[in-house]
C-alpha cells in the first residue's frame, strides 16, 4: 500500500514524464554544452560591446586629429604643433628641456 502511495504522488509523476525525462537534459545541453549555449553567446555579446566601444573611441580620435589637421592648415600654427609636440627647431637655434619636478620632498 505504501508503494502505491508513493507511486501515485505529484513528484514522482511528474518526474517520470516522458517529456520531462527527454526536456531536462536537453535544456541542461543547450544551456550549456552546445557550440550556441548561453554562456557562448553570453561571451559573444560581450565581445560586440567591447569592439563597439573601440570604435567609438577610435571614431573620437578621428574626429579630434581631422581638427588638429584643420587647424594646421596655417603655417604658423603647423610651426607651433611642430615645434611643441616633435620638438623640432630652427637652424642655428637650441632648444632647452626644463622638467619640473612635480613630487615635493618632505626632507
Amino acid at each position: 500500500m505504501n508503494f502505491n502511495k508513493v507511486k501515485n504522488s505529484k513528484i514522482v509523476k511528474i518526474t517520470t514524464n516522458i517529456f520531462v525525462l527527454i526536456g531536462v537534459p536537453f535544456l541542461i545541453w543547450m544551456c550549456f554544452f552546445d557550440e550556441n549555449s548561453y554562456v557562448v553567446h553570453k561571451k559573444f555579446n560581450n565581445e560586440i560591446t567591447d569592439l563597439e566601444n573601440t570604435i567609438l573611441f577610435y571614431q573620437k580620435k578621428i574626429a579630434e586629429d581631422k581638427a588638429i589637421i584643420k587647424s594646421l592648415k596655417d603655417s604658423l600654427q603647423l610651426e607651433k604643433f611642430a615645434r611643441e609636440k616633435y620638438l623640432m627647431k630652427k637652424e642655428n637655434e637650441d632648444i632647452y628641456i626644463i622638467e619640473f619636478d612635480t613630487l615635493k620632498n618632505n626632507d
